[in-house]
């Protein structure tokens, strides 16, 4: 991979991070106002529980990409980026451009989903 493409990689990952940081730093303080609320009756409760539930699902799903986002993150500093983890053949920058944070190749990723 070429450093440009290198460079081009590295600051959409960056700038992921960064968003999904805020979006999780966003939605702890929006449950931390929601639990402060003084909630009248039963149906405010489920609400603010449904509403709390749906956010924690959210914060672990980005919890998840930022995880992944890291370990790229140093593959691309120690020099392994783009390659997949599987078949340690190059990722397709197509596929990179769609998901900067690939693990996998195409063929791969489908091997793994499918035996989840």
């Amino acid at each position: 991979m070429q450093a440009s493409e290198l460079k081009y990689f590295k600051e959409l990952l960056l700038s992921r991070k960064e968003q999904i940081e805020k979006n999780i730093q966003d939605v702890r303080t929006e449950l931390s106002e929601l639990s402060s609320l003084d909630l009248n009756d039963e149906g405010d409760h489920a609400s603010a529980n449904n509403n709390s539930m749906v956010e924690g699902a959210i914060i672990e799903q980005q919890k998840q990409e930022l995880d992944e986002i890291e370990k790229i993150l140093s593959k691309i500093k120690n020099g392994g980026y783009g390659i997949c983890e599987m078949c340690e053949d190059e990722i397709g920058f197509q596929r990179l451009k769609v998901k900067p944070h690939a693990a996998y190749c195409i063929d791969c990723r489908e091997i793994v989903e499918k035996s989840k």
